[in-house]
């Protein structure tokens, strides 16, 4: 027996699906042109050791061409097997290129034998702006004062985690920075922030800068600054090393 109020249901259902689908906008594949300064660039990404796109390389391991002392001299670092490598007393060395905010990607490589303990121990350090500190540190089964090893901001925030690979291996640095904001007398009204994975492992979820790290080798300012890399006293390593400006 044929059930005509289920089929008179069933109509009105497809009736009404109808109508709605009818009065649905049709979306447009055209392009306007009043949308196109907020279209995304197009960037090939990268990979391994291949930097993006649009990365300013400062060290490709061939030569120090692009670095120098904070006096302005030629840097004293040794380049061999494509790394820089600290030469300790040499001093710290800066690049030419300054920026504001970046992206950062630094890898190094504490001495594959360790000397010393706690801060003795492949010690180094990368400064964004050659003002604020990510600590470099041979931190793998060696213990220091928590804001004081390997992925700390320096003096001021500890790493979420200790990320270290063995002595001798290479690790990685991946910095996303924005730099304080000053006003037009030259105060502060903004503080810098900082975001930081180590080996891909985020140790540092945008903290706010609470000022320059100590040993910083600038004061803050709101003029843009170099990447600084310190000698303190141990060979490490470093190698592609880049940077993409982000204002």
């Amino acid at each position: 027996m044929v059930n005509y109020v289920k089929m008179r249901s069933i109509v009105v259902g497809m009736t009404l699906l109808a109508g709605i689908m009818f009065a649905l906008p049709i979306v447009s594949e055209s392009v306007d042109a009043d949308d196109a300064p907020m279209r995304p660039a197009v960037v090939a990404p990268g990979g391994g050791a291949q930097p993006p796109a649009d990365a300013i390389v400062l060290f490709d391991g061939t030569g120090l061409s692009g670095w120098r002392t904070m006096a302005g001299g030629e840097a004293g670092w040794i380049v061999q097997d494509g790394a820089m490598i600290v030469k300790p007393g040499s001093g710290g060395i800066v690049s030419e290129l300054t920026f504001g905010g970046a992206q950062v990607h630094v890898e190094f490589a504490a001495p594959a034998t360790p000397v010393g303990e706690g801060q003795a121990r492949g010690n180094s350090g990368v400064y964004l702006q050659a003002r604020y500190e990510v600590q470099v540190l041979d931190s793998y089964e060696n213990d220091t004062y928590p804001d004081g090893q390997c992925g700390a901001v320096y003096s001021q925030y500890p790493p979420l985690v200790n990320a270290c690979r063995l002595p001798g291996e290479w690790q990685a640095y991946d910095i996303i920075f924005h730099p304080p904001v000053f006003d037009e007398d030259g105060k502060k009204t903004t503080p810098g922030t900082m975001t930081v994975l180590h080996n891909g492992v985020l140790i540092q979820d945008h903290v706010e800068l609470l000022g320059r790290t100590t040993a910083s080798a600038q004061d803050e300012g709101p003029s843009d600054g170099p990447l600084y890399l310190q000698d303190h006293g141990s060979p490490v390593r470093y190698r592609n090393i880049w940077v993409r400006p982000l204002d």
